[in-house]
């Protein structure tokens, strides 16, 4: 079978976009997710198309010979979407990394899926534009990943996630038609909103071969500030009373002592190790309304016991603080071999019950726990470094994860925020999704994928 499959891929694409050898496929196995049973099945190909017309080709071939395609960007997922846990064609988009137009009057671009996000900020912030979602790992995380997981990141406080950024998808469906989902303009009232619906399927209802995403003005000014607590309630309590005085930062994140210590050990950036926890927020705008918001701000932090504020002078400090932030799943791993990290969320008034919540779970499993988050949205990412060929610390991770799951269903929250569910939480996807929505979910996915050949048995 691996031979056939290799001599049909090889008479429509070049040969050294087709990978066969077992090194290769095993490389290829893989993702950002660090589950236990990774690479226990590996892919039968890795193919890296250079167009939509080759991206049929496979199609094709997969629907001929009945074997599935797993869509790869990065692979930076952290929920086992990328891994091809029933063998088949590893579909690689690090070769279709092109910006097709940018459209400065219109204030959209149009990409194809291998540009990184990175590199969309950009280009826009050259052109006085602005693309805002922003996944920590946004120097490698693909758009395509980004469209697929629905990804947020810090700014999703107040700008929203790549679903309020995407007008229009050029996918290849499973039959092998491409569709456009949406539409070059702002705002779209015709028909059911596709472009909704292959957000965030996570590569099982279509392939995204292009996407055109909306830019907004880039904001003159930015400044972000640090500051520290003794106890999480008042941080808590901070974020709320900001909110409650209809101010909104472009971003609140959170982190806790053992981030603020873990990371500062691997990047030094003056962190103070010695605090229970940290609150990171950034305002944007004109030079004045930043200055009378920073005021406000830091008015409201004193007043709930913050102990010491620090704030950015310019664009370097910003971005050392931020480059400390983005560090703390690689500054974990220093830790242990292994590390992973979830994103539970639920509404913001429960949001210090969750962090104190995670902390008991972890502390009473005997795990690390490194928390950070999005708390303006009530979203947290508990980061556990781990050595997985220790049977019982994995045993006591694995109770703990679905502790920390059942106490954010409890807290009216749900399991996931950003990151997707993929293999990791499929498990865990009734305590959230009643009955009849995951049947019409199923019947949905039925009716783009008839012969379930797009990244199968993920999700549900």
């Amino acid at each position: 079978m691996l031979t056939k499959l290799e001599k049909e891929l090889n008479k429509v694409l070049p040969r050294q976009n087709v990978m066969t050898s077992i090194e290769e496929r095993y490389a290829y196995s893989f993702d950002a997710s660090e589950t236990q049973n990774a690479g226990s099945k590996i892919a039968d190909a890795v193919v890296f198309a250079e167009s939509t017309e080759e991206v049929l080709e496979v199609v094709k071939i997969a629907n001929k010979l009945n074997v599935p395609i797993i869509c790869r960007g990065a692979g930076t997922n952290t929920v086992g979407s990328c891994i091809p846990i029933n063998g088949g064609i590893v579909l690689n988009f690090s070769k279709m990394n092109k910006i097709l137009e940018l459209n400065t009057q219109n204030m959209t671009i149009r990409v194809q899926p291998g540009v990184t996000v990175g590199e969309i900020q950009q280009i826009a912030q050259k052109n006085n534009l602005f693309y805002p979602p922003d996944p920590s790992n946004l120097k490698v995380s693909t758009i395509g990943g980004s469209i697929a997981q629905n990804s947020a990141g810090a700014r999703c406080f107040k700008y929203g996630s790549t679903k309020n950024y995407v007008l229009d998808l050029k996918v290849v469906t499973a039959n092998g038609e491409v569709i456009s989902t949406g539409s070059n303009t702002v705002k779209n009232a015709v028909g059911y909103d596709l472009n909704s619906l292959f957000t965030g399927s996570e590569g099982t209802l279509g392939i995204v071969v292009e996407a055109t995403l909306k830019l907004i003005p880039k904001p003159q000014e930015t400044q972000v500030l640090m500051a520290y607590f003794e106890k999480i309630d008042n941080a808590v309590e901070c974020v709320n009373k900001i909110i409650d005085q209809k101010i909104y930062p472009s971003t609140i994140d959170f982190m806790d002592k053992n981030a603020l210590l873990t990371v500062e050990q691997f990047y030094h950036t003056g962190l103070l190790t010695d605090k229970e926890c940290a609150l990171l927020i950034e305002i944007d705008g004109d030079y004045e309304s930043i200055l009378k918001t920073k005021y406000n701000i830091c008015q409201i932090l004193n007043l709930n016991n913050a102990v010491n504020i620090q704030y950015s002078k310019n664009e370097q400090e910003a971005q050392n603080i931020w480059s400390a932030r983005r560090s703390s799943m690689s500054a974990c791993a220093k830790l242990k071999p292994n590390v992973t990290t979830d994103d539970i969320i639920v509404p913001r008034n429960n949001l210090a019950k969750l962090v104190k919540g995670v902390q008991e779970i972890c502390d009473r499993h005997n795990l690390t726990s490194c928390l950070v988050g999005h708390v303006g949205d009530g979203s947290i990412h508990p980061q556990i470094p781990i050595d997985f060929s220790d049977k019982n610390e994995y045993r006591h991770y694995k109770q703990a994860k679905s502790e920390m799951y059942e106490l954010a269903v409890s807290l009216g929250g749900t399991i996931s925020g950003e990151h997707g569910i993929g293999l990791e939480k499929k498990a865990f996807i009734s305590h959230v999704v009643e009955s009849s929505a995951l049947n019409y979910m199923r019947q949905i996915k039925k009716i783009f994928d008839p012969n379930n050949i797009l990244n199968p048995y993920k999700i549900f």
